[in-house]
């Protein structure tokens, strides 16, 4: 398919650019028709998308019960193909699509933020070791083994490096050539990051409920958690004996969340820039705000601080509670390990609500007026904001109907009790505070200035040093442009204008602060359940309440949306913190 071969709406655009050098200030409109084909587009994608992601979902959870004949290589098979159609499909866009004439005609600056392509780029890095480990792990018995399964790695491999680089260098691009095509690949890369993401989530839960339920669950169920790493016919020949295939074993298992949360990151992203294909942005209302991500400067540190200890507090929480649960099966050892816990995320969850409650009461005395004009990428950071909270509800409700309806209680019950209500408390307040935070306009530096000092600001290529030699002190002055119409600005004004620091009042630091201690809170709390602290599996009220068959699968469920949760809470709260 040739650049010339483009949508009508490519010649709109220069129709429309035409028009705009006579009358600047005015808006481009877009007819009606061309949104009726948008749409049509959109939905075509969309459709594709929903049949694909079926398809592998089905696969994908058929391929976990060993009584169902869909065996994991199947699975394998199905998402390196899929993988292999993306890869083709980027290389085109970059090579092909990327560099037609007027392919791109404007760029997103809310799209693809530095905090988000950075951490996108920092999950990559753990998912490429993740598939060097896996590649050594099914190498260590390839004989016994379909070849997909050591294929498999080595395409997802390729396929992160090729989408990292494509997401790093196009997430702000609004295409306006192949669009149907863009739109369809898209939609095809998205479902891809999805269907991986879905098989990560199921190898990885089967993996960590088989090592926390060997002992409770039933011979069915017993059989379904072998069959995570292989296929039953083949697990006493391939068995991993050598030390060596237990480092890439256990090494892999351990890296899934970077790659479940790479996935998740980069389906958002994509999703994105699906959004923007054939987007038109009017640069008259659409700000574009340069915004500095600056640590350590305008704050009292208090915040940082703050977020420090309870990070540091959390790993070792976290340690203790792995080698006490872990080591021992002694039933005071098990408790101790789950008092400490639910009082550490007592305290923690109590704090992170209480500063969410203080960040929304200093809105209410924020002067910035609330921004309005579209935005694809806040729309989605909302909708996966209370999405993802849902997770957590879920497993929060569950947990407090079996407490209040189990007997006996005991000082656990009543401290999980008060962890679930506190999750709930906290998802919403941090969602209220982050939200409001997403929709408040950057601040200006320049508002408290009068209007000749607002020029001078303007002035950024002036010396400061030449002015003050070649004005005298005191008496010299820049004369005003004959259609200025501003007042003579005096060379002494103009040197104190330049330098002087520019204030930050009381609201914007202390909103400073409460973003830092939020955003290094939610890392901890992303960091404990993802790398093994789960007192879901460790309390008996909910096993006992819900059965052992029940309850994991809620947990297997709903947690992996808790996870990505805190993430996206991150990468918000970062974006709320230079916003204020």
């Amino acid at each position: 398919m040739g650049c010339g071969q483009k949508d009508d709406k490519a010649s709109l655009a220069s129709s429309q650019r035409a028009s705009l050098s006579h009358q600047p200030h005015q808006p481009s409109p877009t007819p009606a028709s061309k949104e009726v084909w948008k749409k049509g587009g959109r939905m075509f994608s969309v459709l594709l998308a929903v049949h694909l992601a079926l398809l592998a979902c089905t696969l994908v959870s058929s391929g976990a019960f060993e009584k169902i004949a869909v065996h994991d290589y199947d699975v394998f098979f199905l998402l390196t193909v899929m993988m292999l159609i993306v890869i083709v499909w980027i290389i085109f866009y970059l090579a092909g699509t990327a560099r037609c004439p007027d392919a791109i005609l404007c760029k997103d600056s809310h799209a693809g933020p530095i905090w988000l392509r950075g951490g996108l780029v920092l999950f990559a890095i753990f998912s490429l070791v993740m598939d060097i480990f896996k590649i050594g792990y099914y190498s260590s018995f390839y004989s016994c083994l379909s070849a997909i399964k050591i294929i498999y790695p080595i395409v997802q491999a390729i396929f992160v490096a090729v989408q990292t680089y494509f997401l790093w260098i196009s997430a702000k691009d609004c295409v306006h050539v192949h669009l149907n095509v863009t739109r369809c690949g898209l939609m095809l890369t998205l479902t891809t990051n999805l269907a991986v993401w879905m098989s990560a989530v199921t190898d990885e839960s089967v993996h960590k409920a088989h090592s926390k339920l060997k002992k409770n669950v039933t011979e069915e169920i017993f059989r379904w958690l072998l069959k995570a790493g292989m296929r039953s016919s083949s697990a006493e020949e391939c068995n991993c004996n050598s030390q060596i295939c237990q480092v890439f074993k256990n090494g892999y298992f351990w890296l899934y969340p970077f790659n479940i949360e790479y996935s998740l990151f980069a389906s958002a992203m994509v999703y994105v820039m699906w959004k923007n294909v054939g987007r038109f942005i009017d640069h008259h209302s659409h700000h574009i705000h340069h915004l500095k991500f600056r640590l350590f400067r305008r704050t009292f540190f208090v915040g940082i601080v703050l977020g420090l200890i309870v990070l540091v507090s959390g790993l070792g929480v976290l340690i203790l509670y792995e080698v006490q649960v872990n080591s021992s099966t002694e039933s005071s050892k098990k408790n101790q390990a789950l008092t400490m816990y639910y009082i550490f995320n007592i305290v923690c969850l109590s704090l992170m609500s209480l500063v969410c409650i203080g960040g929304s009461v200093i809105y209410r005395f924020d002067k910035r007026d609330m921004d309005r004009h579209k935005n694809p990428t806040r729309t989605l950071d909302v909708a996966l904001l209370m999405g993802a909270a849902l997770g957590q509800y879920a497993i929060s409700y569950y947990s407090i109907v079996a407490i209040v309806a189990s007997t006996p209680r005991d000082a656990i019950s009543a401290l999980n009790l008060t962890y679930a209500l506190l999750m709930i408390a906290q998802h919403t307040f941090q969602n209220i505070f982050i939200i409001e935070g997403l929709h408040r306009q950057p601040p200006k530096e320049d508002h408290k200035h009068d209007s000749h000092q607002k020029v001078l600001y303007g002035l950024t290529f002036v010396n400061v040093n030449a002015v003050s030699l070649r004005v005298p002190d005191g008496s010299g002055s820049l004369a005003p442009g004959p259609a200025s119409g501003a007042e003579a600005i005096h060379a002494s004004d103009l040197v104190r204008s330049l330098t002087a620091p520019k204030k930050m009042n009381w609201r914007r630091k202390f909103l400073r602060e409460i973003s830092m201690f939020l955003l290094l809170s939610n890392i901890i709390l992303w960091i404990v359940p993802a790398f093994g602290a789960r007192p879901q599996f460790d309390n008996d009220t909910e096993l006992t309440f819900y059965g052992d068959s029940m309850w994991p699968a809620i947990v297997d469920i709903c947690l992996p949306f808790g996870i990505f949760y805190r993430m996206h809470a991150v990468a918000s709260l970062l974006e709320v913190y230079t916003m204020s």
